[in-house]
């Protein structure tokens, strides 16, 4: 399988579950900017979308959008409990987070890394994410991880988000549950691994 990935993208979190789940992904870094791949060159024809992640399967098929993706990685593996076995509600309930993640918290931010967005929507944003942030604060209280005491997809995504904040100047240190969680992550020899990887940490 291949990866196709922006270093400290969203497809960070995607990165994190394969290697979580201990599967053999080759790194294809893209230039979000020019929408070019080192090796391959023009990523629009991997992905007309634009946008990362990609995977790119055995079979040579493209799978594209990051809760896809991890829940795909994540059933690789099923030994490694990134993802619930299908069916279950533990699973509905990894896909509710996935979804709240993707569209409450990940968009949100995209905004806040325009240079052209006028202060006014800047401020908004931030007050909305925090609102949205306050919830997740909360749902910590008493437990390591999103869904309880085990590391899944929904973690990798949370985590890999919210690693933005310090860079668009998002203020959440009144969430101690969130800041407690992110070092926990951050911890995680996996996580250290893809951080290392994509460069983002020495």
């Amino acid at each position: 399988m291949k990866l196709y990935y922006s270093p400290g993208a969203c497809s960070l979190s995607a990165h994190i579950v394969a290697r979580e789940s201990g599967l053999d992904v080759a790194l294809q870094k893209v230039d979000t900017g020019t929408k070019t791949i080192a090796v391959e060159g023009d990523y629009f024809a991997v992905n007309p979308k634009g946008y990362v992640p990609a995977l790119q399967l055995e079979n040579g098929e493209i799978l594209t959008e990051g809760p896809a993706i991890v829940q795909y990685l994540g059933d690789r593996n099923p030994a490694a409990g990134l993802v619930p076995q299908a069916g279950t509600l533990e699973r509905y309930r990894l896909q509710e987070m996935l979804g709240y993640i993707n569209s409450e918290i990940h968009k949100a931010y995209s905004p806040l890394f325009n240079a052209g967005t006028p202060a006014e929507t800047v401020a908004e944003r931030k007050a909305y994410l925090r609102k949205r942030y306050k919830l997740l604060d909360e749902r910590l209280a008493g437990r390591d991880y999103l869904l309880g005491d085990r590391f899944t997809a929904a973690d990798a995504y949370l985590f890999t988000v919210t690693t933005w904040a310090p860079y668009v100047k998002l203020d959440l240190a009144d969430f101690e549950n969130l800041a407690a969680f992110q070092e926990r992550v951050a911890a995680r020899p996996a996580v250290k691994a893809a951080m290392k990887a994509e460069g983002l940490k020495h």
